[in-house]
């Protein structure tokens, strides 16, 4: 069989990783908007969980062109490991919501709102550096989108320690204490994973080059 037989492979997989990308910050937009709002309702669930349901679809999409296809654009198993990982991330923003909706945290908290805006700004790097797979011969987008998300996970890190550690000296009771402290942690985490997808994608960039 010819070789670009299988051209159009690569294309659907790129395609399929900015679908991806885009429900990602789809997600967190929502997340964003409810969390400034102060608001964490069925409604806003139900939102989220479409984005989330449609995030599935494309990852096992991806892993199905995956499984059916002979040549890749790149290796097999970081295509399967981006795929997962971002689909983790949309996954975290809904399991959020859903326990700020089971706690009954109502009411705008600065903390989640903070949070919320450095999720999105490394949700938008991590999209520019996943859009930028598609043309691999010039990195230096992707190497940026990646230093970026890096230094926001750092500033995550320590304004996850800063939270708590005003949360427990404060004089909430136990209970109120345990949620928002699990939320915080939970926020923070998001920021891992991205921190996590943006080292596949320059594994994959060294691998490529």
């Amino acid at each position: 069989m010819p070789f670009y037989k299988f051209i159009p492979h690569e294309v659907k997989f790129f395609d399929l990783f900015d679908k991806q990308a885009d429900k990602m910050v789809e997600a967190v937009t929502c997340f964003k908007e409810f969390a400034e709002r102060g608001v964490f309702d069925d409604t806003c669930i139900e939102k989220i969980r479409v984005i989330e349901h449609e995030s599935d679809t494309i990852a096992h999409d991806i892993i199905d062109s995956l499984n059916r296809t002979f040549i890749t654009p790149f290796d097999r198993e970081d295509i399967h490991s981006l795929a997962n990982e971002l689909d983790d991330v949309v996954d975290l923003i809904y399991a959020i919501s859903k326990r700020m909706r089971l706690y009954k945290l109502k009411g705008k908290d600065k903390n989640v709102i903070e949070f919320s805006n450095l999720i999105m700004r490394s949700v938008q790097s991590l999209s520019l550096a996943i859009k930028g797979l598609r043309n691999h011969r010039q990195p230096q987008q992707i190497h940026d989108a990646c230093i970026e998300i890096n230094k926001i996970e750092n500033i995550s890190d320590q304004l996850r320690d800063t939270v708590i550690q005003k949360l427990l000296e404060s004089k909430k009771d136990p209970i109120s204490i345990i949620k928002w402290k699990e939320i915080y942690e939970l926020l923070e985490t998001v920021l891992d994973v991205c921190e996590d997808v943006s080292n596949i994608v320059v594994s994959i960039i060294v691998k490529q080059g």
